[in-house]
């Protein structure tokens, strides 16, 4: 009889449990399907090369200037503007060089950078550099103004720099002449410009018709 009674009770609890265990994997498998059905796949609209605007209103890389320059003006006015502009940057004239009266003018080197870095980067972007590992420490340039003129009013501004870099290996230094890049010689006429018109050309901001 006991036996029986423990026959039956291990038949019951037996089947409780696997009853209890396909409720347990009902319940997951339709928790996973409502999971399916309500989370969103996210889609990406993003394409694979995509172009940036960066707005309106950028301000346009300004070209050089011509190099002689054209303009209008007599001579001895332009010579006294020119003298002016120098003065300004704080570049010295070579007195016993220029010839003022025949429109030429000379200036002394002017030193544009000092220090091992400063020196090399405003090198490199007033002259082209030598491909080595020279150490440079030192830049300056000096300018030759000539005023050419065509009739009364006219006249052609030519302006060339002579690009010098000074370079140390700690026992001896020397300046080297190198090509200039032509930023000096830009540099100077977009300020002649600017003194003589009153319109600063550095400072157009791109307009869109």
């Amino acid at each position: 009889m006991k036996n029986l009674l423990y026959l039956v009770s291990a038949l019951f609890i037996f089947t409780s449990v696997v009853s209890a265990q396909k409720g347990i994997d009902t319940q997951t498998d339709k928790i996973k399907e409502v999971g399916n059905k309500t989370t969103p796949q996210t889609q990406t609209n993003t394409p694979t090369n995509r172009s940036f605007d960066w707005g309106k209103g950028k301000t346009k890389v300004r070209p050089p200037l011509a190099n002689p320059y054209k303009m209008n003006s007599r001579r001895d006015i332009l010579v006294g503007n020119i003298l002016e502009v120098l003065k300004e940057q704080k570049i010295v004239v070579d007195e016993a060089a220029s010839r003022a009266k025949d429109g030429i003018i000379v200036t002394t080197p002017y030193v544009f950078a000092k220090g091992p870095v400063i020196a090399r980067n405003e090198l490199n972007r007033y002259a082209v550099l030598p491909n080595s590992d020279t150490a440079w420490t030192r830049g300056r340039y000096t300018l030759t103004i000539e005023v050419q003129s065509i009739d009364g009013i006219q006249n052609n501004i030519s302006v060339t720099a002579k690009i010098e870099g000074r370079s140390e290996n700690g026992l001896s230094s020397e300046w080297t002449t190198l090509q200039s890049s032509g930023e000096a010689e830009d540099d100077f006429l977009v300020k002649l410009v600017e003194m003589v018109t009153g319109i600063s050309l550095d400072a157009q901001p791109e307009t869109d018709q």
